[in-house]
C-alpha cells in the first residue's frame, strides 16, 4: 500500500487536479467523436442522456459548493463523482473501439503464462463447482467495484482527505485507459470462450457472458454500436477489475474504519476475477502492476499540484489525515 501523508491543497492546486482529469475525459470523448467520423460505428446517444444529466448536475453541485457556498469537503464529493460518470461514459465506447482493431488474439500467450507460473485455472473452477456458497460470495463481490467506488469518494470527502481522493480519481482515469490501450495490443477471449465452457460443465455462466456477443462482434465488424448506458466490460488483458480493486484498497487505507474492510474485500475481489471475470492468472498480475504504476503517478500529480500557489496561498485546504499507522 502507498502510505498516506500530511498534504495541504490550496484552491488553485484543487482546480488543477480537477482540470486536468476534465480536460482527459474531454480528450476521449473527441477521440470517440472523431471515431464515429472515420469508421462505421454509430453512437446509441439514448445511452449518454443519463449519465450526461448525472455529470452535469454533480459538476453544477461542485461549482455552487465551491463558490457560492464553499464546503471543500462537499465539493469533492460532487465533483469526484461527475468525473467519474463521465469518464465512464467515454471510456466504455474507448474500449469498443480498442476491441474493433481486431490484432489477433494472444490467449495461447496467456495460457501459457499461466502454466509457467504454476497457475491452475482449472483446479480454481473445479472447487467452486463444488462450493456453490463460496461461488456466490465471490459474485457478489465481483458486482462491487462501483458501489466500492461510490464509498470510497464520499469516505474520503467527508473524512477531509481531499488529497488523496484526487489521487484515487486519477488513479481510476489513468489505469482505465493504460488497460484500454494495451487490450488494444493484446487482445483476448478469455478462459470460457477460449475452451468452449457452458453452464452445463459446473458453474453458472460468469458475469463477464453478457460481453461475450458484443466483443466477438467488434471483432468481426458485426457490433457497430457505441454506448455509455449498457455498455459491457470487454477486457481480458490486462485485468481492469484487478488495477481497480488495488486502487480501490489503497484509497481505503488512510480510514480507520474502513481500511481493512476495503483491503479485505478487495482481496476477495482478487479472487473472484479468474471464473467470474474469464481472466488468467496473468491478466490479474498485469492489472495489479497497472495499479502500482497508476498510483505512483498520480501521487507524483498530486504532489506536484501540491507546490505553492501565490495568488491563493492564504486559503490552504489542509487534508485531515496523518501517516497511517498499523
Amino acid at each position: 500500500m502507498l502510505p498516506t501523508s500530511i498534504m495541504t491543497l490550496d484552491r488553485a492546486g484543487l482546480r488543477q487536479l480537477d482540470g486536468l482529469v476534465w480536460a482527459t475525459i474531454a480528450a476521449v470523448a473527441a477521440a470517440v467523436l472523431a471515431a464515429l467520423l472515420l469508421s462505421d460505428f454509430r453512437l446509441a446517444w439514448a445511452s449518454f442522456l443519463a449519465p450526461a444529466a448525472t455529470a452535469t448536475l454533480f459538476a453544477a453541485g461542485q461549482w455552487f459548493y465551491r463558490t457560492r457556498r464553499p464546503d471543500p469537503r462537499l465539493a469533492a464529493a460532487l465533483g469526484s463523482t461527475a468525473q467519474i460518470v463521465a469518464f465512464a461514459a467515454v471510456g466504455a465506447p474507448l474500449s469498443y473501439l480498442a476491441a474493433s482493431l481486431n490484432f489477433p488474439l494472444t490467449d495461447h500467450w496467456f495460457e501459457a503464462a499461466d502454466r509457467a507460473l504454476g497457475f491452475d485455472w482449472f483446479g480454481l473452477f473445479d472447487w467452486l463447482s463444488g462450493h456453490a456458497t463460496a461461488g456466490l460470495l465471490l459474485r457478489m463481490v465481483y458486482i462491487s467495484l462501483m458501489p466500492q467506488t461510490l464509498v470510497v469518494i464520499l469516505a474520503l470527502s467527508l473524512a477531509g482527505h481531499l488529497a488523496t481522493l484526487r489521487i484515487f480519481v486519477l488513479a481510476f482515469v489513468l489505469a482505465a485507459l493504460l488497460t484500454i490501450a494495451m487490450s488494444a495490443i493484446w487482445p483476448a477471449q478469455g478462459v470460457w470462450l477460449q475452451h468452449g465452457l457452458t453452464a452445463s460443465d459446473g458453474l453458472h455462466l460468469p458475469v463477464s457472458a453478457t460481453s461475450w456477443p458484443v466483443f466477438l462482434g467488434l471483432r468481426d465488424s458485426t457490433f457497430r454500436l457505441l454506448m455509455a448506458g449498457g455498455a459491457e466490460g470487454i477486457i481480458t488483458f490486462p485485468s481492469l477489475h484487478a488495477a481497480l480493486a488495488l486502487i480501490l484498497a489503497a484509497a481505503f487505507w488512510p480510514l480507520p474504519v474502513l481500511r481493512w474492510i476495503g483491503a479485505g474485500l478487495n482481496a476477495i475481489m482478487m479472487l473472484s476475477i479468474p471464473v467470474d471475470g474469464s481472466h488468467y492468472f496473468t491478466d490479474i498480475l498485469a492489472g495489479i502492476g497497472i495499479a502500482v504504476v497508476c498510483l505512483l503517478a498520480a501521487r507524483a500529480m498530486v504532489q506536484r499540484a501540491n507546490q505553492p500557489h501565490p495568488a491563493l496561498a492564504a486559503t490552504p485546504l489542509q487534508e485531515l489525515a496523518t501517516t497511517s499507522r498499523p
